[in-house]
């Protein structure tokens, strides 16, 4: 099986019926021509391992060893790529929602992974041979398989023995594990890798968004270059530890590379023969597994049942399939694409400080004669100083468009800085003017304020008020944490400004300080002043502490000389 990482497979003996059934497998993945080099005169050796890698293999596990048939390629030792003509091949046909997922993964591990370069190609790659490009496009309008992808049953009978790591949430196996999902993560990895591309609150392996999104990050692990021949192996590889597995998906990514053409969901070239891509056959498997026995080491469950004899068949002798090198007679129907995005009933976006929005950005998308287009991918980036980010803490996310072309944005929060900033909706992978909005955020306000002690605060002229001042701030009966506050010495109960005489507050530099300002309330919605001194002046004096939102307490500060 294609993905099973981050644990140790042991090789075994094959038997007969799960040779014939790699076979079958191979067969029925039509993977065009071999990379040569793999294994001598071009070819790939059945059988083949991988030695453990370093440390730095993104899954850090040991050894991954399959038994598979020699793959055969058409080409002799030494030539060139014979690949086929892709102009009107119905294989260079990825559909339309799949191939959406790995140009949005492509373009969001451009930014948050740059030194990765990760192309769009080699997830295509990986998901032909994994699971037929989601059954060759079979997903709803979020992207999310019509019934879950699983490969087979790791009981260790014809492949690895996993036990179960989920309870069945992902496999719906509560014995066994099994590979899930367009991009077959096993459960234990997806806990690890899983990434919720689409914006919906999930991380759902049955989404080809996120599970492309996953197996990019998985990829790119250990700050791998896959722009260098070594760590691209090494990544592929570390995805699947075979020798035949690498050449395979090496073949479809340079393949992938020469073009490759959209075509509507559902409509892409599934593989020939029975088959978990092809219902209705016996094999429960996309790809080849080892076949494994238990080690020394493990401990065997009391009393194992002994599984059955599989019956003696012989090995297809109809070599594996390649590409088609001729055009179908029926040219596919092109997708419609967007032409035109409008906003689709966003409203007021306005939030404060450290809260989320009430509303979403919402866009349409629709053709050239203003009909919907569904499943296209839009892009929502957030643009202009501001911390304020989508669910999730990303400044970008994509949105897949339903029946009615409708796209939604993840839910935005603010951040701490207050203002105006820009959500931009764009169409991925097509020049279509994008639709922007204004986002404002506002400062965390209180509607109360009080002090928390009624002591009396006195002090003798030029010198200082013993007690310190603490206000509590609420907003609507709740503490109100991060309230921007003022507390200022004013001259009267009617007039507000800054007094020149009396109680002071101490600047940096020790000088006389009448008013603050860059003053917030606590966690709690607590803040204690600074210390508070008397210059010459007796009499009473005015404290006046005043929050964002306009709650206002005033304090009584007396300076009186001490009794002879």
């Amino acid at each position: 099986m294609a993905a099973l990482f981050g644990r140790r497979l042991r090789r075994g003996a094959a038997t007969t019926a799960v040779a014939a059934l790699a076979v079958a497998a191979l067969s029925a993945s039509q993977a065009p021509a071999i990379v040569p080099g793999g294994g001598e005169n071009g070819k790939q050796a059945s059988g083949s391992s991988v030695p453990d890698e370093s440390p730095d293999s993104a899954s850090g596990d040991s050894s991954y060893h399959t038994d598979l048939p020699p793959l055969n390629t058409p080409d002799k030792p030494g030539t060139s790529i014979d690949l086929p003509d892709l102009e009107g091949a119905a294989e260079a046909g990825i559909p339309a929602t799949v191939l959406s997922a790995y140009k949005q993964a492509e373009q969001r591990l451009g930014v948050t992974n740059p030194g990765c370069n990760l192309p769009w190609q080699l997830l295509a790659a990986i998901g032909k041979v994994e699971s037929g490009q989601a059954r060759g496009g079979r997903v709803d309008d979020n992207g999310t398989t019509f019934t879950p992808i699983l490969g087979p049953v790791l009981n260790g009978v014809g492949f690895a023995n996993i036990s179960d790591t989920d309870n069945g949430a992902y496999d719906g196996d509560k014995t066994h594990d099994r590979a899930v999902g367009p991009m077959q993560f096993i459960p234990s990895t997806w806990a690890t890798w899983g990434q919720d591309a689409n914006g919906d609150g999930r991380k759902d392996p049955n989404n080809i968004f996120d599970a492309a999104l996953a197996a990019g990050r998985y990829l790119c692990a250990n700050d791998r270059d896959l722009s260098l021949k070594s760590n691209l192996d090494q990544a592929i590889l570390s995805y699947n530890r075979s020798r035949e597995y690498l050449a395979t998906v090496l073949s479809w990514l340079e393949y992938y590379k020469r073009g490759s053409h959209e075509v509507p969901d559902g409509t892409g070239v599934l593989p020939e023969g029975p088959g978990p891509l092809n219902p209705g056959g016996p094999s429960n498997s996309p790809s080849p597994g080892p076949t494994t026995s238990p080690s020394p080491d493990e401990s065997p469950t009391p009393n194992p049942p002994k599984p059955p004899k599989p019956p003696a068949t012989k090995p297809p002798t109809t070599p594996p399939t390649k590409p088609p090198t001729t055009p179908p007679t029926t040219p596919p129907t092109p997708a419609p694409v967007v032409e035109h995005l409008e906003d689709a009933g966003t409203g007021k976006l306005s939030a404060t400080a450290g809260t989320e929005f009430a509303g979403r950005v919402t866009v349409r998308g629709e053709d050239g004669k203003g009909k919907a287009v569904g499943k296209a991918a839009v892009r929502f980036t957030i643009v202009g100083d501001t911390d304020a980010t989508f669910a999730g803490g990303s400044k970008n996310a994509t949105g897949v468009s339903g029946a009615t072309g409708v796209a939604k944005a993840p839910a935005l929060r603010a951040g701490e800085k207050t203002g105006d900033f820009t959500v931009r909706a764009d169409v991925v992978g097509r020049t279509v003017p994008a639709v922007d909005f204004t986002a404002t955020v506002i400062e965390r306000q209180a509607d109360a304020v009080a002090r928390t002690s009624d002591k009396e605060m006195t002090a003798a002229p030029g010198g200082e008020f013993a007690d310190s001042i603490q206000v509590k701030a609420t907003n609507n009966g709740v503490i109100a944490p991060g309230v921007a506050v003022k507390a200022t010495m004013i001259k009267s109960a009617d007039d507000a400004s800054a007094a020149d005489k009396g109680p002071y507050f101490k600047d940096a530099a020790g000088k006389p300080l009448r008013a603050l300002t860059d003053l917030k309330t606590d966690a709690q919605g607590l803040l204690v002043l600074p210390k508070i001194f008397a210059d010459d002046a007796t009499g009473t004096f005015l404290l006046r502490i005043e929050t964002a939102g306009g709650a206002k307490v005033t304090i009584e500060l007396k300076v009186t000389a001490p009794e002879a």
